[in-house]
């Protein structure tokens, strides 16, 4: 296969996918030591491709990308693709200066990837040309498809997302700014059939904001520990359910975020101690990220309970058995 006939590819499952479910970004597990638990990896990404995601995105930020040496890196993608068996495209995280990033895109082709999420590069400010280098340079060494993700210390201008959406190989953006304004004029910008992805924390707080200006589409942290209620929220996303909408975000989703919010860094770690209660075995996180207090943990595990009890099912899609009933909330029996 060419790699403009697997980019069409990529494309149309993509598009079939987003239009399915969220987007599934599963969590890295690590043992107490902090060495890589491969396995309770594989656990954990074939309960989340169970759901039926519209895709999944290994080693991205949510999966501690940025904490995996190379070796990891590749053990983590190619378990992913193995679990996911050609059900749903999987999109792996690079990221860096484009060097390393490119390695990585060896990797994860080597690997089976479907396609790549370039995450930003790493500590410097970079004008509009540098940031347009950065993909083209990562572009030529992969041909494997780019879903370029802007946040941080990258923002695209219309002109420069015209100039990335002509690279060969560059099928998306990934939008984590929140800035609807520039993200119109973005989408207005971009050819036809260029994908967009809402790609802000905790997305489904400005799902409906984002629809508004041609990116349904999300990514959803919640999903990697309570797909019940992610799938709940896209269910009545699609649906044009407000009511709905408006009870899990008032309930569950915004109370998460207050939470969330408490500390630098619970993005990601709030979001694998929830998985953790609810027996999937992705252990802690690794430095400089910090597992949640015992206050906050127990205020976590108060909310994912009131969550639950919104969505109407006793068994759900996609908690691992738990080892012990005690230490998991609303696990399989």
């Amino acid at each position: 296969m060419t790699a403009d006939t697997h980019r069409k590819a990529v494309v149309e499952r993509l598009r079939e996918g987003m239009a399915r479910g969220v987007l599934s970004f599963p969590l890295t597990g690590f043992h107490r030591d902090g060495s890589l638990d491969l396995d309770g990896f594989r656990t954990h990404v074939a309960a989340q491709i169970a759901t039926g995601p519209g895709a999944v995105f290994p080693a991205c930020g949510t999966g501690e990308f940025f904490s995996l040496d190379e070796d990891e890196y590749r053990k983590v993608v190619a378990a992913t693709v193995e679990e996911a068996a050609g059900r749903v495209p999987v999109v792996a995280g690079i990221g860096y200066g484009w060097a390393q990033a490119a390695r990585f895109a060896r990797i994860a082709e080597e690997a089976g990837a479907d396609a790549l999420l370039v995450l930003p590069h790493y500590l410097v400010a970079a004008p509009q040309d540098g940031l347009v280098a950065q993909v083209e340079q990562i572009a030529v060494r992969t041909r494997l498809p780019l879903i370029v993700y802007q946040r941080g210390q990258v923002t695209f201008s219309a002109e420069s997302l015209r100039r990335v959406a002509r690279i060969p190989g560059v099928i998306g953006l990934k939008d984590g700014h929140s800035d609807l304004d520039r993200l119109q004029r973005l989408t207005l910008a971009a050819p036809e059939g260029f994908l967009f992805f809402n790609g802000a924390a905790t997305a489904e707080i400005q799902a409906r904001a984002y629809a508004t200006v041609g990116v349904p589409a999300y990514s959803s942290a919640v999903h990697a520990f309570a797909p019940e209620i992610a799938d709940a929220f896209f269910a009545a996303h699609r649906a044009g359910d407000d009511a709905r909408m408006n009870q899990l975000l008032r309930d569950f989703y915004i109370p998460f975020v207050e939470l969330r919010d408490r500390q630098p860094g619970y993005a990601v770690s709030l979001v694998k101690a929830a998985a953790r209660l609810r027996g999937h075995p992705v252990g802690p996180v690794r430095a400089p990220l910090t597992d949640p207090s015992p206050e906050d943990l127990a205020d976590l595990e108060t909310l994912l309970t009131a969550g639950l009890a919104l969505v109407p099912t006793s068994v759900p899609t996609s908690a691992p058995t738990p080892t012990s009933a005690s230490t998991s909330v609303g696990a399989a029996q």
